[in-house]
């Protein structure tokens, strides 16, 4: 996240039941790469980078910044999760903190990424309370729209970007305890 605060990254890695959230390590370069080559990741985010390209542009140890959290399953990358301010693709986003993720497909389906996210989710908001958090995906990736209804997102509105109809919501830690 480009504005933490006075919070101290990275925190201590989150354990859930199966995974561990934590800072990126050079071990996870390679799941890194896969991550952005991989046309099913990528089918609702503008298609996967090339790896030839990625290759020579990933630093050594990736993803190593404010809000980066990797998703480890026994000892391995399977995705990452990210909590980003101001990034500057979509206007309805400015000022708030937005949830993203990636899982790596071989990990789709197991729940990994409601156990992921909801773990992120309470780390931030013990982190910063009262600070909502905001979520953009297309309309047209189930999965996604799925996994943003059950971690307690709310619609706020849809648009049209990107050539594809969006969806766009909030999750409140206030509305969690009401």
């Amino acid at each position: 996240m480009t504005d933490l605060g006075s919070v101290a990254w990275p925190p201590a890695p989150i354990r859930t039941e199966r995974l561990v959230l934590r800072e990126s390590e050079t071990r996870d370069r390679a799941a890194f790469i896969e991550l952005f080559v991989s046309s099913d990741v990528h089918t609702y985010l503008g298609g996967p980078r090339p790896r030839d390209v990625l290759e020579r542009e990933v630093p050594e140890i990736p993803g190593r910044r404010p809000g980066c959290f990797v998703i480890d399953f026994d000892g391995a990358m399977i995705g990452q999760i990210t909590l980003t301010k101001d990034t500057g693709h979509l206007r309805q986003a400015a000022g708030k903190a937005e949830l993203g993720y990636l899982l790596l497909p071989q990990a789709w389906g197991r729940g990994f990424a409601a156990e992921a996210c909801a773990a992120a989710l309470d780390w931030f908001a013990g982190a910063l309370p009262g600070e909502p958090v905001v979520l953009a995906t297309q309309t047209a990736n189930v999965r996604s729209m799925r996994l943003a209804a059950k971690l307690g997102f709310t619609e706020v509105e849809r648009f049209e970007a990107y050539g594809a109809e969006q969806w766009f919501g909030m999750w409140s830690p206030a509305a969690l305890s009401e």
